[in-house]
């Protein structure tokens, strides 16, 4: 019995032990739940007393993530939360007060008031309507609130509130009928029953005094605003409670939405999934207001001075009758305003102005007694207004270092870079310069420094980085080579860094905020069987495409190459997007694959090719009116290069991807049929909602 026993463990640790080895990688392997390889952290937050560590977390591969911690000072142990520990934590979002001391939030429909020292919780509200996107005042005494569309302000020992607006669903439309509308003779006739009757003029004349009366003694109310049909946003109070500003939109008339069937319902029936408008098609307007409480008046913020307001595209120069239909209408474009953001005195406000057609963005400095607009800065481009920290209705990264200071960034340079201007004087200082981009931007508490994430040092490697406000060498602040994903702790002396490399997924390390400081692991996410593969580290290589633009590219090269001499190309999706970089991959089932086409033989290519991201406005913009045009060509160069440099077979080149990498991939096929022998287009777009596979063999 007691050999009996020894066999069968034996047996048991021998399928233990082959179940964590990945001798050779399959379809099926790849194509499986991710679970097997690990589950990595994910979103990753501070405690408000920068304590602790919180993150998304599934190292037992359960069903779902659960939500852990760590002790910065303490115990770095990840551990995971109970349900009680869950349901009492403050919200990760919020506003703290200038201090530092206090932080609101919204939660579950409620106000809280957290004491950052204490960590004591206090709800201001326990009501059925949901109160939402709290904030302090300017001087941190009140909290201000949304509510049905109006915001509110509570003084923070609660002993008042105050309803600041008044926006209405429907206005009083009520007329009087054209049998109560009063003619001559009916006013002839009410003048003569009040000369005749005495009684009548003293009831008139007790009328007029009470409603004086009651006019003297009436509580001031915000003024109503009816709202109609049109969608309430970005609703703003001034540091000094004068001025109330706020954004309508407008639905876009006759402007039909596309319908995409879903076949796979809970019904067991085909249901519609709305989709987008075709192109060309009615667009929403915007329009933005300020309302004046000191003068009870509403008035636009108004765009009709914005230099170049009226400013046509280059392209209209192809197409001579639009041209001249768009230059007898003469019509300003139309535009969306963020902000106003203000100054800490509220002194001076500043709006931000995207021109629809994307050509055009402004900054610009508001006069909010009259809503007019004074020109600080101006980014036009003939393609389309883009890159990190720039695009967006919300007015990209942009806001105050002092009360005279506004800082945004630009592409002016021809990268995203940032910028600071003199509100006063309207003098511009160019902050960060070079060849990369500013991809993230952050202002610290005490506004002395800009904390930023860029790829100075190579396009595929970003690094934590600080300058001084007015402007220097950027100080670096992380070491690890690859891709450094940063949260600055709420007190700034830490780091939590979300880090990976090509061929390690993402793992959370804790740093203190300081150059050379050393960076230590907090979590080990990947199983043994992924441990067990010799997963390849792809090489970055640099090639000139046709017209002398440099284009980076992944290489997987095989350790034997099969006797064919085969080769593929993967083509990523998204068009704006970067995938030649040190980091771990999100295309991760394609970076599989691609170590399994490298394993069978084949030498693969994976290019950033012109409209990636990650290489500043000329190579971002280079497709413009042209998709299928650079971007196609990059990856005849990139076949090109394979037969020149990796001996590949000029007849047994393939390529695939999805989505645009699809679109590409159906481009290639059907314009490129010398150059590429099979492909595969998944879930291609802008051509198509449908899958189309071309595949010949290559092998």
């Amino acid at each position: 019995m007691k050999r009996i026993l020894i066999i069968i463990s034996l047996l048991a640790l021998f399928h233990t032990s082959n179940a964590q080895k990945l001798t050779s990688l399959t379809v099926d392997k790849i194509m499986r739940d991710p679970k097997w390889m690990g589950v990595s952290p994910d979103n990753i937050r501070w405690s408000d007393d920068s304590r602790k560590i919180y993150f998304d977390w599934n190292p037992d591969s359960a069903k779902r993530s659960q939500l852990f911690s760590i002790t910065v000072n303490g115990n770095r142990k990840p551990t995971k939360l109970s349900a009680p520990e869950k349901k009492n934590l403050p919200s990760e979002d919020g506003e703290f007060n200038k201090l530092y001391t206090q932080k609101v939030y919204d939660k579950d429909g409620d106000i809280y008031l957290l004491n950052v020292n204490d960590n004591k919780i206090t709800r201001l509200t326990n009501t059925l309507e949901s109160e939402y996107n709290s904030r302090f005042n300017a001087d941190g005494s009140k909290i201000l609130f949304m509510k049905n569309d109006n915001l509110y302000s509570m003084k923070l020992n609660g002993a008042e509130l105050t309803q600041l607006t008044n926006f209405i669903r429907q206005g009083n439309n009520r007329t009087k009928s054209t049998t109560e509308k009063e003619n001559e003779q009916v006013k002839w006739l009410k003048k003569e029953q009040l000369d005749l009757f005495d009684v009548l003029k003293e009831k008139a004349k007790d009328a007029k005094l009470d409603s004086i009366e009651k006019k003297e003694n009436l509580v001031k109310r915000p003024k109503e605003i009816s709202l109609g049909n049109k969608s309430l946003s970005y609703l703003q109070i001034s540091p000094d409670s004068r001025f109330i500003t706020y954004r309508l939109i407008t639905p876009a008339e006759d402007s039909r939405s596309a319908i995409v069937p879903n076949y796979v319902t809970e019904s067991g029936f085909t249901e519609d999934i709305p989709n987008r408008t075709k192109v060309g098609a009615n667009q929403s307007t915007f329009e933005s207001f300020i309302y004046d409480t000191v003068r009870d008046s509403v008035y636009k913020i108004s765009t009709k001075e914005i230099p170049g307001i009226k400013d046509l595209p280059d392209y209209l120069k192809d197409y001579p009758k639009l041209l001249e239909e768009k230059k007898k209408l003469n019509a300003d474009r139309s535009v969306v305003t963020s902000g106003p953001f203000w100054s800490e005195d509220g002194k001076n406000a500043v709006v931000i102005v995207l021109s629809r057609d994307n050509k055009d963005r402004w900054i610009m400095k508001l006069d909010p007694a009259s809503g007019k607009l004074a020109l600080l800065d101006r980014q036009r481009d003939e393609a389309w207004i883009g890159g990190p920290g720039i695009g967006g209705y919300n007015g990209g990264e942009a806001g105050w270092t002092d009360n005279t200071h506004f800082y945004y960034q630009s592409e002016q340079s021809g990268y995203s870079h940032l910028y600071l201007v003199d509100v006063i004087d309207k003098n511009k200082k160019q902050l960060t310069s070079g060849k990369w981009e500013v991809q993230s931007l952050y202002l610290s508490r005490n506004k002395k420094w800009f904390y930023f994430t860029a790829n100075i040092e190579h396009p595929g490697i970003t690094h934590f980085y600080k300058i001084p406000v007015t402007g220097g060498a950027p100080v670096k602040l992380t070491s690890m080579k690859g891709g450094n994903q940063v949260s600055v702790s709420p007190d700034e002396k830490w780091l939590a860094i979300r880090y990976s490399y090509s061929n390690k997924p993402w793992e959370l390390y804790l740093q203190a905020n300081k150059p050379g400081a050393k960076s230590i692991q907090i979590t080990r996410s990947t199983t043994a069987e992924f441990n067990s593969y010799a997963w390849r580290e792809p090489e970055v290589i640099k090639f000139q495409n046709r017209y002398g633009s440099d284009v980076y590219a992944r290489i997987y090269q095989p350790k034997t190459q099969a006797p064919t001499k085969p080769a593929v190309i993967f083509v990523h999706g998204a068009g704006y997007l970067q995938n030649v970089h040190y980091w771990w991959s999100s295309y991760f089932r394609e970076y599989m694959f691609n170590n399994f086409l490298a394993d069978n033989g084949y030498t693969v290519l994976d290019i950033d090719y012109t409209a990636s991201s990650g290489y500043g406005r000329d190579h971002r913009t280079g497709i413009y009116r042209h998709m299928g045009g650079k971007d196609l060509t990059d990856q005849v160069d990139g076949a090109k290069l394979l037969i020149e440099n990796y001996g590949v077979d000029p007849k047994r080149i393939g390529l695939y991807g999805g989505s645009y990498g699809g679109f590409m991939t159906l481009m290639a096929l059907f314009t490129q049929p010398d150059v590429f022998a099979s492909g595969a287009a998944l879930r291609s777009e802008p051509t198509g909602r449908i899958t189309i596979m071309a595949i010949l063999p290559i092998s």
